[in-house]
């Protein structure tokens, strides 16, 4: 089996390696989390003109038609580097749902302003329940003539303080597993209120109320009272992203903890040559080139439209817990240096505590994993 990168990936890594080394360094990472916005729009406007909000995009709608392959390489970097701002929502929960499920008169109207970069978009999708079921959506659309009616909360909607439009799942018929529809909203409709949540990784989740919010009918994505394989199609792809981000920070923290443990002095030598800590470096070490090639089998079969619940359930199972146990190891041979607000370790650990549980944890995966092996 060949586990190279092509020529464009390998491409594509570098560029996004040398272009977020320079324009998101840590510095910029720790102002945005104090930033109302959470990103600056220079750095925006510069990553759409690289392509890389239409990167799995149709070139006629704008994008560069590449796979979902290329998107796991680019979003590694954007791991690696803790890109704040709304490029995951915009992309993956907005973009790509519009892509799976839009008609194509709001394909030609959403995606090519995504791939320039002028809209923002993401998905409404949980609610005070937190669970990924139909039976968790209580947000309510009605029926009124040419319109629905939208009521209800939703909580830990990412990045829609500056969203332009939100795909809002809503319940319109009674039902367990039916019942539920999408709808694109615009998020400056009248009866929307925002109120930003404070998060442990710092980044931009609000509660959002909708109070007899109007919607279009023509708004509807996908078909009433059928919307529920399409969240759970927007939840595969956003699990299988969020591995992909996650394993560009757990490949961070391995390489920052190996080198000070090559250059940290205690008892008169480097700490790595002590046998625990050597073991520690090993543990990191195998589980994130394991978090690696179970999140690129996800990312390359999905590339190929195959059936792999399974496999992305596997990845964001395993994943989740390996983050955590790699940057735990990373604190442990950093030392009370590694705790600091001022050391770049805080940061890495605050995202894998929030992408341990985002789109399901390790629990709810495993649970995917035993239905699809018939247990």
């Amino acid at each position: 089996m060949d586990f190279e990168f092509s020529d464009v990936q390998e491409m594509l890594r570098k560029d996004a390696r040398r272009f977020l080394t320079e324009k998101c360094p840590k510095a910029y990472v720790r102002k945005m989390e104090e930033d109302e916005k959470g990103f600056t729009a220079d750095l925006w406007k510069e990553m759409a003109g690289l392509g890389w909000m239409g990167l799995v995009f149709p070139e006629k709608y704008g994008g560069l038609d590449m796979t979902f392959l290329e998107m796991a390489v680019l979003l590694e970097e954007m791991g690696r580097a803790c890109l704040p701002g709304p490029y995951f929502s915009t992309v993956f929960l907005g973009g790509l749902p519009i892509l799976e499920a839009g008609t194509e008169e709001q394909k030609q109207e959403f995606l090519p302003k995504i791939a320039r970069g002028e809209l923002i978009i993401t998905t409404a999708l949980t609610e005070p329940s937190g669970v990924y079921e139909p039976t968790g959506i209580e947000v309510k659309a009605t029926a009124q003539g040419d319109k629905y009616i939208i009521d209800g909360t939703k909580l830990f909607v990412a990045d829609a303080h500056v969203a332009d439009y939100m795909i809002v799942a809503a319940r319109t018929a009674p039902g367990k597993s039916r019942g539920i529809s999408l709808f694109l909203v615009d998020a400056k409709s009248p009866g929307i209120k925002c109120t930003m949540l404070k998060t442990i990784a710092s980044d931009k989740q609000c509660e959002v109320v909708f109070n007899k919010v109007a919607v279009p009918k023509k708004n509807l994505l996908g078909k009433l009272n059928q919307a529920w394989p399409l969240v759970e199609r927007i939840l595969l792809l956003a699990a299988a992203g969020k591995c992909a981000e996650m394993v560009g920070g757990a490949q961070q923290v391995l390489e920052m903890t190996v080198d000070y443990a090559k250059q940290r002095i205690q008892f008169g030598r480097p700490i790595g040559s002590f046998q625990a800590v050597q073991h520690h470096c090993a543990n990191m070490a195998t589980d994130v080139e394991g978090s690696r090639f179970i999140t690129y089998q996800a990312a390359w079969m999905l590339s190929l439209n195959m059936p792999c619940d399974k496999e992305v359930s596997m990845a964001k199972a395993w994943v989740s817990d390996a983050y955590r146990r790699v940057v735990t190891l990373g604190h442990q041979v950093h030392g009370g240096i590694g705790f600091t607000k001022d050391h770049d370790m805080q940061l890495y650990f605050r995202r894998a505590k929030a992408g341990e549980v985002l789109f399901g944890d390790g629990d709810y995966h495993r649970e995917k994993v035993a239905q699809a092996l018939s247990l």
